[in-house]
């Protein structure tokens, strides 16, 4: 009776040691993050995973994010006669010399191909979101949005109101160019969608994701990008400033919704950091890069759906090593207490639950390792 009891009872120390119900989980997450990383997303952390397959509502930043983040100047328009295109624009390229964003950028670059040099200029001050401003001879010179000009109390005149509608209407961006108290001329911007932007947007819409777009740019302006991607009304705003994108988030989240943001500047870190998952595309600012919990090394928003497939499939995954873990215990555990003998003469060795508890363990990685394929038939489907 002694041998019988200590072989049952090693035997059912050696079958309920928890080996593949502990690596039920981490096995799962580090093949999810090996294949992200395979695939050109990077994740920060099994954690990420565990909050993606949640998600029910995807923001996504316009300038950078659904656009290429390469605009072009495509029209500079004086509204006074005194002042010729190129005085516009040498203005603007002086104000706007070291500031860091996309349409700054695209001054700059216009300026460059017309051979216009910078003008001295002292003070200056900029207001993210908004615009800049420098003093050049001592004039005030501002260049930002409409709305920038009406904190500064400056009017537009009906020249000016009409050619931002028309350029407004045709998606594109307006920055206005002011000399004190009054507006001297405008430049229209154009930033293209990226090539997968709509393909993304209407695959997260089919899995059942709530898209959402958040822009600096006027209603005109906003809705012309609204209606290429078959975005309603309701699911996008506009004339956000960095610090509402946060707040935006913020209501979301207190109502209930998990939340994702993708985003790429440095107007976008707030945001990123408010997400239940904050998304940034490699070629973003290093600071929205480090806010991220993911980053999509390839620069395709479809990666974004990607990620999200990916994480499902990890929890698919983990919840299937849990679900064998607690089946092989509430098993293994009876017959290694021997509940067969009395009547069945069965009775379970130590070395045979030893082997079959390695095999439970065996068992939960390869079932781990069968990610590659399902992430792999993921990653051709969205190709």
């Amino acid at each position: 009776p002694l041998l019988l009891s200590l072989k049952l009872a090693i035997a059912v120390l050696v079958i309920a040691c928890p080996c593949a119900l502990g690596l039920a989980t981490p096995t799962a997450l580090l093949v999810g993050t090996g294949m992200g990383a395979k695939q050109g997303i990077l994740l920060r952390g099994g954690d990420a995973l565990e909050k993606i397959h949640k998600l029910d509502t995807v923001i996504f930043d316009k300038t950078g994010t659904l656009t290429t983040g390469k605009p072009t100047v495509t029209d500079i328009v004086s509204v006074d006669e005194k002042w010729s295109s190129d005085d516009v624009l040498q203005l603007a390229i002086t104000v706007e010399q070291g500031t860091q964003h996309p349409i700054a950028y695209a001054i700059q670059q216009a300026a460059i191909h017309r051979s216009l040099q910078a003008l001295p200029a002292t003070d200056f001050f900029t207001q993210s979101g908004f615009g800049a401003m420098a003093t050049i001879n001592q004039h005030i010179i501002r260049v930002g949005s409409e709305k920038w000009l009406k904190e500064h109390s400056i009017t537009l005149s009906s020249q000016g109101k009409e050619q931002l509608q028309l350029f407004s209407e045709k998606g594109k961006t307006v920055v206005f160019i002011s000399r004190n108290q009054e507006v001297v001329g405008l430049i229209a911007v154009q930033d293209k969608l990226r090539p997968d932007a709509s393909q993304t947007v209407q695959r997260l819409k089919g899995m059942g994701m709530r898209v959402m777009m958040l822009t600096g740019d006027n209603a005109t302006a906003a809705q012309s990008i609204a209606q290429q991607l078959q975005l309603s009304e309701e699911d996008y705003r506009v004339e956000v400033k960095p610090t509402e994108k946060a707040e935006i988030l913020a209501q979301l989240q207190a109502q209930g919704h998990i939340v994702a943001m993708v985003g790429d500047g440095i107007n976008d870190a707030p945001a990123l950091a408010e997400a239940s998952v904050g998304i940034s595309l490699h070629s973003g600012t290093d600071i929205a890069i480090e806010t991220a919990e993911i980053v999509l090394m390839r620069e395709q928003l479809q990666d974004v759906v990607g990620s999200i497939h990916l994480a499902q499939n990890v929890f698919v995954k983990i919840r299937q090593n849990l679900a064998w873990a607690l089946a092989y215990n509430a098993i293994g555990i009876p017959i290694a207490a021997g509940i067969l003998f009395p009547s069945t003469g069965i009775l379970l060795p130590p070395s045979a639950a030893g082997a079959l508890m390695a095999f439970s363990s065996v068992s939960v990685v390869a079932n781990s390792l069968l990610l590659t394929n399902s992430d792999t038939a993921t990653h051709t489907a969205l190709k």
